[in-house]
């Protein structure tokens, strides 16, 4: 058995619900799980002890949505929307394109650099769907390279229908065969429910599909305009709703009856120019929130939790501490975690030691780097 001490804390974010942040405490890690919690002059003896110094100490985040295994870029696509071109989910296949002419080890080198990206920012535990082979061979691929990074994967077939496909037979093809191949790779089933994408008819098919492989169901939902997908997820028992961009009053309602999580993902809007969810609506009305950084080549190419916790700050109506509660203990629900997200005894140990003190400073102090170390998880 090895053991690690933290003591000297000067702010530590459990998210216990009696005292979920502690001030000048201590923590112990115990064969990778959070064994003790309480005042830093009472931390037990460890086989190894870091000093936080007065240093702020948060769980890791947890990303909930990531499209990581992917080719290429879409620069000049971004560029075109800051001089106010309208996105549109068209621009999908230029990066199946390139995905599909990229090697596995081009594709591994590529997803390795970006989780290093993501772990130096302080994510822990990373979700990663596939999408960009849209073909049966291509998705296979990208999730078996994603199963090399995380158990949190997931199938995304159903991205869009590729360039010159019948979208009835695409549908059957993804239903069926590929994700007959697709599902021991996978632990999730997704589908993009939107005009440009899939319909709802066609993404009700795609889960209920995925769920009977014994799949479970998540789903990007109501992105670009108003549209049945939330009430979809609700349906289903989704774990997850994903963007909630454009959200009826039936919509939160929906939510926050069925507890299905509403996933916020701050950098598409800033990449879009679409406008910002409302976190605050959702919030009051009882609806469970987490953040992510939908980290992609076309719509939100950032691997950085704590700027998607500034903007949320900065544009959706939140505090710093319920941004920081939604990009951990909310990405746990989204992904149906118990074990990560939060730093209570039992829990994983995975935890981020800030260069400031207190978790504030992580919306305060936007684009500094203030991670110092990182401990636990993530594969790199």
């Amino acid at each position: 058995m090895t053991s690690l001490a933290v003591r000297g804390i000067g702010e530590l974010l459990t998210w216990e619900a009696e005292q979920p942040v502690r001030h000048d405490a201590g923590l112990v890690i115990s064969d990778g799980v959070v064994a003790w919690v309480g005042a830093s002059g009472q931390t037990p003896a460890a086989d190894e002890v870091i000093e936080a110094a007065g240093a702020a100490v948060i769980p890791g985040f947890v990303d909930s949505h990531t499209h990581l295994v992917f080719a290429g870029d879409r620069a000049e696509e971004f560029a075109a929307r800051m001089a106010g071109q309208r996105y549109r989910a068209g621009g999908i296949r230029t990066t199946v394109e390139a995905t599909r002419q990229a090697s596995v080890d081009e594709l591994r080198r590529l997803t390795a650099s970006r989780m290093a990206e993501l772990r130096a920012q302080g994510t822990t535990t990373v979700e990663i769907k596939s999408g960009y082979g849209l073909d049966l061979d291509t998705e296979v691929k990208l999730l078996r390279l994603a199963s090399e990074f995380t158990e949190e994967t997931t199938f995304l077939g159903a991205h869009v229908v590729p360039a010159g496909s019948d979208p009835a037979a695409y549908v059957e093809l993804v239903t069926g065969e590929m994700l007959r191949a697709c599902a021991p790779y996978a632990k999730w089933v997704d589908v993009f429910c939107e005009t440009g994408a899939f319909d709802v008819d066609q993404s009700r098919a795609v889960l209920a599909a995925g769920m009977a492989a014994g799949l479970k169901p998540r789903i990007h939902a109501n992105q670009l305009d108003y549209g049945p997908g939330v009430q979809l997820a609700c349906e289903l028992g989704a774990a997850a709703a994903d963007h909630c961009t454009y959200l009826s009053d039936a919509d939160v309602a929906a939510l926050a009856d069925t507890g299905v999580v509403a996933g916020l993902l701050p950098g598409v809007e800033f990449s879009t120019k679409h406008p910002y969810p409302d976190a605050r609506r959702l919030l009051d009305a009882g609806v469970r929130i987490a953040i992510a950084t939908d980290c992609n080549p076309g719509t939100s190419y950032t691997s950085s939790i704590p700027f998607c916790i500034a903007v949320a700050v900065r544009e959706m109506g939140l505090t710093p501490t319920e941004a920081l509660h939604a990009a951990t203990q909310g990405g746990a629900w989204s992904l149906q975690r118990t074990d990560v997200g939060h730093l209570r005894p039992g829990a994983e140990g995975n935890l981020v030691i800030l260069n400031a003190p207190s978790h504030l400073h992580l919306a305060y102090r936007p684009g500094v780097p203030l991670v110092r170390r990182v401990i636990g998880s993530v594969q790199i």
